[in-house]
């Protein structure tokens, strides 16, 4: 039970933190979308699109990951 347990907390805490990537990454983005552009700001604001958008599919695959292992845990599938 207490590695369950354990093992639900890695999972919960990877999320959290995919997360806080993800905003951080956003955050980036939008700093970079606030200011007059030059055409080397324009190169690095869509890298950042491009970093945010792998920001938040590492956090899905997170979150299903750790809502995956609730589900089996409490519902046994």
């Amino acid at each position: 039970m207490a590695t369950e347990i354990l093992d639900l907390d890695q999972l919960q805490q990877e999320y959290k933190s995919a997360v806080d990537q993800w905003i951080t990454a956003i955050r980036h983005e939008e700093a970079l979308a606030s200011v007059n552009h030059s055409e080397a700001e324009i190169d690095d604001w869509e890298a950042a699109g491009f970093r945010e958008e792998e920001a938040r599919d590492k956090a899905k695959l997170a979150k299903e990951n750790y809502e995956s292992a609730l589900r089996e845990k409490f519902f046994d599938f």
